[in-house]
């Protein structure tokens, strides 16, 4: 079963979110599914918590790279309790509570899943948490240490930083003392940040006309005439005005594009032409004589890296401990609700569906 993606076989049945495909969030629709007993190698696990990804948005919407073709569930992470093991499984039992990653499919009330997508949740956790941990915090490990290589006092520029991946990254930064310029959306993210992650004033840019120009003075107030890692998921106008503010030897890593997000059902398809002929470019000759890099990546890859997974997961554990920034959460059957909220980027931390039979569970630390 490629990458995690869980199997349906027909005995019982459960609650999906489904779309026919991809291009229009107006597709996706609530659905039954026949949901058999779990493959030898699989757990059949009762979901409780689901994440939600610009990446689920960006899937149903035909804009992301790994989108299958015809129909499909999102979803790329969720938490629950597993209800049944196959025969091959030996290092699970019924009733252990688990985060899953799944290649799409995590949209559903019950699924199986490949036991080697499976972690527990840590025993001083809530489901909730468990299930707004995965795809992110793996996004900040991988981009800011295997990628980035920042070290004690290197100087990030780290975008988004009140988003999902953006306070887990915080809190990376934080674990291996390097320093940090904040980017966000908006004043009121700005005060935020302030009041719940201890950052000073003059850490934080807002991204405005004048981001360039905050870009330098927050550089001039450390004394610093680069930054060593720049940290983006945006992309658009803002990507050259860090790349620019690069040091030499300077990593940019790059793991989205949220700029292209449509605010609305469809794809634009004009707008997205304009934005894309638009975009950055580099050049890789200049590159060289500037010692400047580019990184770009898209964690889904590391789904079909099963036996890399284990190591990746630990040592995010280990770098990011404790558990992430809940920013909302919204009834399973209130999906379009739920990403139209992350459409419009003014999220604050990680947003999650929760099953409505579960409704309560979520979010009691170490329950069950």
């Amino acid at each position: 079963m490629l990458g995690g993606m869980p199997s349906i076989a027909q005995t019982e049945s459960c609650q999906v979110w489904r779309t026919s495909r991809a291009g229009s969030l107006r597709r996706l629709k609530l659905s039954t599914l026949p949901l058999g007993a779990p493959a030898p190698h699989e757990v059949q696990v009762d979901v409780v918590a689901i994440g939600l990804n610009f990446a689920d948005i960006f899937a149903c919407l035909g804009l992301y790279s790994a989108t299958p073709a015809g129909a499909f569930i999102p979803g790329l992470e969720c938490a629950g309790i597993i209800r049944a093991t196959g025969s091959a499984v030996s290092n699970w039992q019924v009733g252990d509570r688990v985060m899953v990653l799944t290649r799409f499919g995590g949209y559903a009330t019950r699924l199986n899943v490949d036991a080697r997508y499976l972690w527990p949740v840590p025993p001083d956790w809530s489901l909730a948490e468990a299930a707004a941990y995965p795809v992110q915090a793996l996004t900040a490990w991988y981009g800011l240490l295997p990628l980035g290589q920042v070290t004690v006092d290197s100087l990030v520029l780290l975008h988004s930083a009140a988003g999902g991946v953006g306070l887990n990254a915080l809190q990376a930064l934080e674990q291996l003392q390097a320093k940090v310029i904040a980017v966000v959306g908006s004043q009121s993210k700005a005060e935020w940040l302030q009041e719940t992650q201890s950052l000073a004033a003059e850490q934080i840019v807002i991204r405005d006309r004048h981001f360039a120009q905050r870009l330098d003075q927050a550089l001039a107030s450390l004394g610093a005439k680069g930054f060593d890692v720049v940290f983006d998921a945006v992309y658009g106008p803002v990507f050259e005005s860090g790349f620019n503010r690069l040091a030499p030897e300077g990593r940019y890593i790059l793991y989205g594009a949220a700029d292209f997000m449509n605010t609305g059902s469809f794809a634009n398809p004009l707008r997205l032409a304009w934005r894309y002929l638009r975009r950055p470019r580099l050049d890789p000759l200049t590159m060289i004589s500037q010692n400047r890099g580019l990184r770009a990546f898209n964690l889904i890859w590391l789904w079909d890296e099963v036996e890399r997974l284990p190591k990746a997961m630990h040592d995010t554990l280990q770098l990011i401990p404790k558990p992430p920034v809940l920013g909302g959460h919204y009834p399973f059957e209130a999906a379009h609700e739920a990403m139209q909220t992350l459409q419009a980027g003014q999220t604050r931390g990680k947003l999650l569906l929760v099953v409505s039979a579960h409704q309560h569970d979520p979010f009691m630390r170490g329950a069950r």
